[in-house]
């Protein structure tokens, strides 16, 4: 006859604990933000500084980073209904729908201020506007998602606070280290620690 393994109630307690703490810290937080899609995102925006530093006029840099913000804003959404599919989590809901919800309102502030700037030729101010409203939706959203997320939008946050007060020929710097060094540093983050 085979003697069945005693376990303490104190392991037992602390196994339990443990259980419910993960599963509150996954159902609290909306982890499908993508790492791999962040690292995509950046290597684009970092080409596109370099081609849009080449275009001769303001209206076709302002077309060229139009294009970027779609094309980031695809790869992005792909990339986190692929992470979220993996991890079995719904994408708007519990923790994602208020990530989504909290992210949208600066990011539509910024597509609203960016059609009052192209109207008055207002193409200085966009950089650091579109950069501060990223930080802005990123760390709002961030409440609701791994930690390293606000982190990510106070430095979008920085880097635009800096872009308003500098000349408008930095532009392209300002928004390679953006939109593109941020994004694949922290991507490689995100990828590493939160798993994709």
């Amino acid at each position: 006859m085979k003697l069945a393994k005693v376990v303490s109630i104190n392991e037992r307690a602390l196994d339990n604990l443990k259980y419910i703490r993960e599963t509150m810290e996954r159902a609290g937080s909306f982890t499908a933000v993508p790492g791999w899609g962040g690292i995509l995102m950046g290597v684009s925006a970092l080409l596109t500084a370099l081609v849009s530093s080449r275009l001769p006029s303001n209206s076709l840099w302002f077309a060229a980073w139009l294009g970027e913000a779609v094309l980031a804003l695809a790869i992005g959404g792909w990339a986190m209904v692929q992470k979220a599919r993996a991890a079995e989590s719904p994408v708007l809901e519990g923790p994602g729908r208020k990530f989504a919800l909290s992210l949208c309102p600066a990011m539509i502030a910024g597509a609203e201020l960016t059609l009052v700037f192209y109207r008055y030729d207002l193409f200085p101010m966009m950089p650091g506007a579109w950069l501060l409203l990223y930080g802005v939706a990123v760390v709002t959203g961030g409440a609701f998602s791994v930690r390293v997320v606000p982190i990510m939008g106070v430095s979008f946050m920085a880097i635009g606070t800096l872009a308003l007060f500098s000349p408008f020929r930095w532009a392209n710097w300002f928004m390679a280290a953006g939109f593109g060094a941020l994004h694949i540093v922290f991507g490689i983050v995100i990828a590493r620690r939160y798993g994709g």
